[in-house]
């Protein structure tokens, strides 16, 4: 079968080639491959930053956003043959540490976790894969090729529900979210942030392309000025910052609102930049400021994020995937392009 693979820490190495079939010891379920998500974890690892093969393998099949239709489970369980399922990324760690042990593997203590497609396991980019029952989750099939945006909506699944947790004051919940990012992330936080009732604001560089329009439609305000003065101006009692720019990041960490939550999902490459931590400590210790970085997903997360996808507008989640490329021309989806939201790999229909 094909698989899209590369030879980890090794720059450009990506190739669609022959692998042999996923082994039975991979997990009960057979899945064959519907579509694949690209996002900047893929590239991070095809640049040869990081990325880590099986073990006693060489190299490591890339992809970590699935969707499946499984062609072989077991009869006693929870699944059947023509079920859309996507993968979970992470596996918990085999000592266990105790956030895996109770099944919070986003929260591994030890590190000693593995990540399809990213560490230490294959990922979904092939034609067929194999995963444990445990470790898959059924979709609606009526989401169709949107059940592919389940994997970035577990990651602000996840955020949302560590804001609930931290959020301090429940007599006064929140009512206003700023997202920074209107990537795939970033405007699945802000579908998630409509769904909660909040008034939804959304920052992003780009004053043009489709970013403003899927923003308006999903009912939230889309803003590209200075992003310093924006947070100041809003106030929001919440930010989720999606894009790990850290200009970006520097700007909204002294504005604190009171009693407000800053979530840091973003991963940017390291740079210095100005920042005034004096301004930042005040803020935060007189305005009772929380911030707070997440990643990763659990279970929960995914069902979560399985909720919410089922309950959005199934024409507003199409437009955020606006590029569809087919698996032999597959290197094409790893390109930079103008209007690129999320990027798609289709391998079967």
């Amino acid at each position: 079968m094909r698989a899209i693979t590369v030879h980890p820490h090794r720059a450009n190495s990506i190739e669609l080639c022959d692998v042999p079939e996923p082994p039975a010891a991979n997990g009960a379920l057979l899945v064959e491959a519907i579509a694949l998500g690209v996002c900047g974890t893929d590239r991070e690892i095809i640049a040869g930053d990081y990325g880590e093969a099986p073990d006693g393998g060489e190299r490591l099949i890339l992809g970590h956003e699935s969707l499946g239709r499984v062609l072989n489970a077991p009869d006693d369980g929870a699944f059947r043959r023509g079920d859309l399922v996507v993968g979970i990324v992470r596996q918990p760690d085999p000592v266990p540490c105790p956030a895996c042990a109770s099944g919070q593997w986003d929260m591994c203590r030890n590190g000693q976790y593995t990540e399809h497609g990213i560490k230490g396991l294959n990922g979904f980019g092939a034609e067929r894969w194999r995963i444990d029952p445990a470790f898959a989750v059924k979709v609606d099939s009526a989401l169709g090729l949107n059940a592919v945006l389940m994997e970035p909506a577990s990651v602000v699944a996840k955020a949302w529900d560590h804001v609930h947790r931290l959020w301090r004051l429940a007599e006064a919940p929140p009512q206003r979210v700023l997202i920074t990012g209107a990537g795939p992330i970033g405007l699945l936080a802000a579908l998630l942030g409509q769904q909660r009732g909040l008034d939804v604001h959304v920052y992003d560089h780009n004053k043009s392309g489709p970013k403003p329009g899927i923003t308006a439609a999903l009912g939230a305000t889309y803003h590209s000025d200075a992003i310093d003065e924006l947070a100041k101006r809003l106030a929001p009692d919440i930010v989720i910052e999606c894009t790990g720019v850290p200009d970006v990041v520097a700007a909204i960490l002294p504005q604190v609102a009171p009693d407000s939550l800053i979530c840091l999902t973003g991963v940017g490459a390291p740079r210095r930049t100005e920042f005034d931590i004096g301004l930042f400590n005040r803020n935060m210790v007189l305005n009772n400021g929380a911030v707070f970085g997440s990643v990763n997903a659990n279970l929960r997360h995914y069902q979560m994020a399985a909720d919410a996808l089922v309950r959005a507008d199934r024409a507003w989640l199409a437009r955020l995937i606006t590029r569809r490329v087919p698996l032999a021309r597959f290197a094409e989806a790893f390109e930079h392009r103008k209007g690129d939201i999320k990027v798609v790999i289709e391998f079967a229909r």
